[in-house]
């Protein structure tokens, strides 16, 4: 079997990076808007689904050629476990992270995905939404930690509970249309 034939044989992994992101993103966000407090809950969902599931679906994509797939999950799956990190503190003698610090965290973050966002230009529209308001929820959590406006982190919480439920929708689409070899939910 040759090498191109080989990966025509792997199976979509986008819609389980979308599931992994649009699910941990959701339960984040959640807590953000102030609806549930951090919990195992997030930190579990966080390192298997958001963190595992992704870096599985992009090494998935290295092997698909797919670039802008293979570093979108697999950089938003080491996010999730850098976060969880940051959140537990396992290292001894390192401070934990201040406000400032998670601005800057968050702020790099949010530019890494605008640029991202660009790359969806040549994407479909589901794509676009989830990359445009994971933008905006990244950035708008960094002004919230630079400002120390809680108001912002809460508006934030709404905005990363839409984005959460557009890659969950991107996901559930693509596996819909695939299952059934139609527009079953448009993307």
């Amino acid at each position: 079997m040759s090498n191109e034939r080989q990966f025509e044989t792997i199976a979509n992994p986008a819609p389980l990076g979308l599931l992994g992101f649009g699910m941990t993103t959701i339960l984040l966000n959640l807590h953000n808007a102030g609806i549930m407090p951090l919990s195992i809950v997030i930190v579990a969902m966080g390192f298997a689904l958001g963190g595992a599931a992704q870096i599985i679906a992009g090494i998935m994509e290295f092997k698909k050629n797919n670039t802008f797939g293979a570093t979108a999950f697999t950089a938003y799956g080491f996010f999730w476990w850098s976060l969880i990190l940051i959140w537990i503190k396992p290292f001894e003698g390192i401070e934990a992270a201040d406000e400032i610090s998670m601005g800057y965290y968050l702020l790099i973050w949010g530019i890494f995905t605008l640029f991202m966002f660009i790359g969806t230009l040549k994407h479909n529209r589901g794509t676009q939404v989830v990359f445009s308001s994971l933008a905006v929820l990244f950035f708008m959590l960094a002004i919230g930690d630079f400002t120390g406006i809680h108001a912002i982190k809460t508006a934030a919480g709404y905005v990363g509970i839409f984005c959460g439920a557009s890659a969950i929708y991107n996901s559930m689409a693509q596996i819909l249309n695939n299952e059934y070899k139609k527009t079953v939910m448009p993307l």
